[in-house]
């Protein structure tokens, strides 16, 4: 983010001379309208102070701030909650604040889907939209909030989102903040929401976005703050680290946030290696590095590598962490006494800290921040909402439909509801969420669809998280008394989520099985041995659930994640066919834990589907619609330029996510099975065909070696074309055909 200094300066002596003079083409026009106009400018503050004069270049304004600070101020200045300097103009700041899927955690905002749906939309304009509406929304609620004063946390403009960890195995509570399994995926979307959240103004920044957790974190939870994640060279560069690295030179995020955990015997919140030599000097980033909440305190109270909270706060700034998300930099005073760090490194981190607060607009005068205009009836808005649906819409994932159940008829005679999760509004929001006055639960959503005419009831049936207290069942026997069946069952976050906020997990947060909970499953199968006409199971959660004891017996499958304020509308869209599904998995569905490798290993042999050589539930991309596909006459060209045809050979019209994989002549030794390297949404009318192109190169079809070096094989790479991943198990379960060509080097 580079300040327009020149483009500051002018609007400000335009501004100026406008609000002297006035506009004299207005006032030399003789038509009695133009004579009557008038220009509404904003009067422009006059400098108080040398650091709010935008003639200055945004390093002159630092750095005579910094100047003009004590020590104590300094120091003051390095933690998530800044207090005021009065005398310097310098308000109350608190850097905390989360955006994952809406501006949360700050009472009313757009709610929209849990981050784990945008991976599974596979549409990173459409998450470019979302990143937009929420930094319209965080700078309205800001705007607000500073007319009543409040500058408490999640009030700011630092936003500690995207999660872009790789979610390496589906037992990690938190594996639904991210975008799946997939590097590349998350890339596309991680590099999208961020540009969306911090704006494409060439002067100011609209929020700060913050790539976290750097790096290598996917769990387990109750072990985060003493693990130490050790890792291969090849699968750091491969897996953990290429959606960080493209946020930061694709995306110029704002903010990079360090892991509680150690990475290679480093934490790393202070890990030279992660932080200066990858981060800063092999990736150019110049922006704010903050610790996970309390994660430096963990250097000496856990990870043991340091003896005193002065050696903890020494090692991280050295490191290359400006803010201190707890109060470990408290002492920095005294471990600058002690000699353990300087003055100068002091104002360093700083000033990179400060230069993140320049860039929003912080300390210049009222009147040249566009953004001060957005005000608050964006928020939770109309338009917005709609985009909510959307998302939601795209992100659902049709994984059975068998004989064609799906969609339901709207005037079905006799219908039944069931569930758990079918009233439920905590399926609707995931974790690090937003408020609403207006949800749509997933029975809402039903309701409104149907012919007043159908009748259509609903019993919860089960509880959530364990059996029946109660062991009268007045549920299952008028399941054979209704024409359909609708089950919506599934998790929900109070059973997985960060350390602390899953309150029915036993693992604070994690899962040890992936299987639905047991007493749902024989809720299921009563409901089944009740009823010959069609059971829809509809299934809710930020994580793979393994319904092998369900698939064959129900008629139809469809997993909608935690899809939002508008979720129930969506999946009511979704199953009477409004909308066709087109969302893919962004992980795959193992079929139990036996096919996992060691939860704390982070190896990624026999992990997701580039490595997973077992037959999985459901692979990743995989995602069924209305209609068919056909794909055809895949062409490569000298230049590597792709092109494929799509047929909608169906009757619907619908969406479908084109996928490009390659296999290296090393596929399934040394290299992935499958390598996803680009995708595409398309939508096609019934009987359309489309040719879709993709701009590959030589480096496309880079592999990583076991120092984590790029390297090109020799040999003969396939490359291979679906709406899904390219195995033999996506065809069984009723995807495309594959198409694949061969590339030789």
């Amino acid at each position: 983010m580079k300040k327009g200094i020149q483009t500051l300066t002018l609007i400000s002596i335009s501004i100026l001379f406008i609000s002297l003079f006035g506009c004299k083409e207005s006032q030399n026009n003789g038509s009695n309208e133009d004579s009557e106009s008038t220009i509404n400018v904003k009067e422009v503050e006059k400098p108080k102070f040398g650091w709010n004069d935008t003639s200055f270049s945004l390093d002159e304004r630092a750095n005579k701030l910094i100047a003009e600070m004590t020590l104590e101020e300094k120091f003051s200045q390095m933690l998530d909650v800044c207090p005021p300097i009065e005398r310097l103009g310098i308000p109350e700041y608190n850097w905390w604040n989360e955006a994952l899927h809406g501006v949360a955690r700050n009472g009313r905002a757009t709610v929209f889907p849990q981050a784990i749906g945008f991976g599974a939309t596979f549409d990173p304009e459409l998450i470019l939209r979302v990143g937009t509406a929420i930094s319209d929304e965080a700078r309205a609620k800001y705007n607000e909030a500073l007319k009543i004063n409040n500058r408490s946390r999640y009030a700011g403009l630092t936003f500690w989102s995207p999660n872009v960890n790789i979610f390496r195995d589906p037992r990690w509570g938190r594996g639904q903040e991210t975008y799946g399994e997939d590097p590349f995926l998350t890339s596309k979307i991680g590099v999208s929401f961020v540009k969306g959240l911090q704006g494409d103004h060439p002067d100011y920044m609209k929020a700060a976005a913050c790539a976290k957790h750097y790096a290598v974190h996917s769990g387990p939870e109750e072990f985060r703050h003493e693990f130490d994640a050790i890792v291969n060279k090849k699968d750091l560069f491969e897996t953990y680290l290429p959606a960080f690295e493209a946020l930061v030179k694709d995306a110029d995020v704002e903010g990079v946030m360090g892991a509680y955990n150690r990475t290679l015997g480093e934490p790393c919140c202070g890990s030279p290696y992660l932080l200066e030599e990858i981060l800063r000097k092999d990736w150019g980033f110049d922006g704010y590095v903050v610790s996970d909440c309390g994660a430096i305190q963990d250097f000496h109270k856990y990870h043991k590598v340091t003896n005193s909270p002065e050696e903890s706060a020494a090692l991280a700034l050295k490191s290359g962490t400006n803010i201190n998300c707890g109060n470990v930099y408290s002492v920095l005073n005294n471990a600058l006494e002690q000699g353990l760090i300087t003055q100068e490194l002091l104002n360093q981190r700083l000033k990179e800290n400060l230069l993140t607060r320049f860039k929003l607009g912080m300390f210049d005068p009222k009147g040249l921040n566009p953004y001060d205009d957005i005000t608050a009836e964006v928020i939770d808005s109309q338009e917005h909402r709609a985009l909510a649906r959307e998302v939601a819409q795209k992100s659902i994932v049709l994984l059975k439909n068998q004989n064609n159940v799906l969609p339901l008829k709207k005037d079905a005679r006799t219908m039944y509801v069931v569930g758990p999760n079918a009233s439920n509004e905590e399926v609707l929001l995931g974790n690090y969420y937003a408020l609403t006055s207006s949800t749509q639960t997933i029975l809402d959503g039903i309701v409104s669809k149907v012919s007043p005419g159908t009748s259509i009831n609903y019993k919860s049936g089960t509880l959530p998280f364990r059996k029946n207290v109660n062991p009268i069942d007045w549920s299952t026997g008028e399941s054979g008394k209704s024409d359909v069946v609708i089950a919506v069952m599934g998790i929900s976050p109070l059973l997985e989520g960060e350390e602390g906020e899953a309150l029915a997990s036993s693992e604070k947060g994690d899962r040890t099985e992936i299987k639905l909970p047991e007493h749902q499953i024989e809720y299921i199968k009563k409901i089944k041995a009740q009823t010959e006409n069609p059971l829809v199971l509809v299934l809710t959660g930020g994580s793979p659930i393994a319904i092998p004891e369900l698939y064959d017996i129900v008629e139809a499958v469809v997993f909608v994640w935690y899809p939002g304020e508008e979720g129930g509308n969506a999946v009511a869209d979704i199953l009477f066919g409004d909308v066709a599904p087109s969302g893919k998995l962004p992980i795959t569905f193992p079929k139990s834990v036996a096919q996992l490798p060691a939860y704390e290993n982070y190896n990624m042999e026999g992990r997701t589907y580039k490595y997973m050589k077992e037959e999985p539930l459901f692979p990743f991309g995989f995602g069924l619609t209305y209609t068919n596909f056909e794909y055809t006459d895949l062409k490569i060209a000298d230049n590597y330029k792709a092109s494929v045809s799509i047929t909608n050979t169906g009757k619907i019209d619908s969406e479908e996510v084109i996928q490009l994989y390659i296999s290296s002549p090393l596929a399934g030794e040394k290299d992935p099975i499958y390598d996803l390297k680009a995708f595409k949404r398309v939508f096609l009318k019934a009987g359309e065909t489309k040719t879709v192109n993709f701009d590959l190169s030589e480096e496309t079809f880079y592999q990583f070696n076991d120092e984590g070096k790029k390297v090109l094989r020799k040999g003969t790479y396939t490359v291979s074309v679906n709406g899904a991943l390219p195995s033999k198990r996506s065809e069984d379960l009723g995807a495309s055909k594959a198409i694949t060509t061969t590339v030789n080097f």
